[in-house]
């Protein structure tokens, strides 16, 4: 498995996460359950945003190497929100270019390949705008775009479509699928619907009170 998750177990007041699961490589796959359970605070361990509360067994493996202990800048993990949280005082060409440029790519480079990305995420035409006169579809590819182009080995998504109406959520959870298909890469996608889950996802996992519901 390309990603595997053993015995990552967090207390809360109300119930213990207690989880253990498995991505393939180039899969999409779905943490579905009600507000609460447990699913963002998955996706932070998995990040490295949150320790898991050691115990025997307690591991995350990514591509066959153990990240556990490592610093969320080294696990090669790129996540995106609810909130895009773009740099509002960079132009949409140079905030997809960020991580390009700050692991030591030229310039010139760096927007050679934001121009392509730029057309595959359908903005074309937008590399000069600021954030700020962007709608929310617009903004949410530019921050899918800026995590892509440093090619991380997992993607995880904490309810980016959320903040979207339905139509747009749609459109946007398909493009990110096809994109996911196109590109590949793998992913994990945090949600409480489960059609959009299902539109998505290779693979869901359902999440009650900490637990995984079979």
């Amino acid at each position: 498995m390309f990603l595997e998750c053993s015995n990552l177990r967090r207390e809360f007041a109300h119930f213990s996460l207690d989880v253990s699961f498995s991505v393939e490589e180039n899969h999409m796959a779905s943490l579905v359950g009600p507000s609460g359970s447990g699913k963002s605070t998955i996706l932070s361990m998995i990040a490295g945003l949150v320790k898991p509360e050691k115990s025997n067994g307690t591991k995350i493996i990514l591509d066959g190497k153990d990240i556990t202990d490592l610093e969320p800048g080294k696990r090669n993990c790129g996540m995106v929100f609810q909130n895009p949280s773009l740099f509002l005082n960079m132009s949409v060409e140079d905030n997809v270019a960020y991580g390009l440029i700050s692991r030591g790519m030229k310039k010139k480079e760096a927007r050679k390949q934001v121009e392509q990305f730029l057309e595959k995420f359908k903005m074309a035409g937008f590399a000069k705008r600021n954030p700020e006169t962007l709608s929310g579809g617009e903004a949410q590819r530019v921050a899918l775009a800026r995590t892509l182009i440093v090619q991380p080995k997992l993607v995880l998504f904490d309810e980016p479509l959320s903040a979207l109406d339905e139509d747009l959520r749609k459109k946007l959870a398909q493009e990110i699928r096809n994109m996911q298909r196109t590109i590949p890469f793998t992913a994990i996608m945090v949600t409480h619907d489960l059609e959009e889950a299902a539109s998505i996802s290779d693979e869901i996992i359902h999440i009650e009170a900490g637990k995984i519901k079979n």
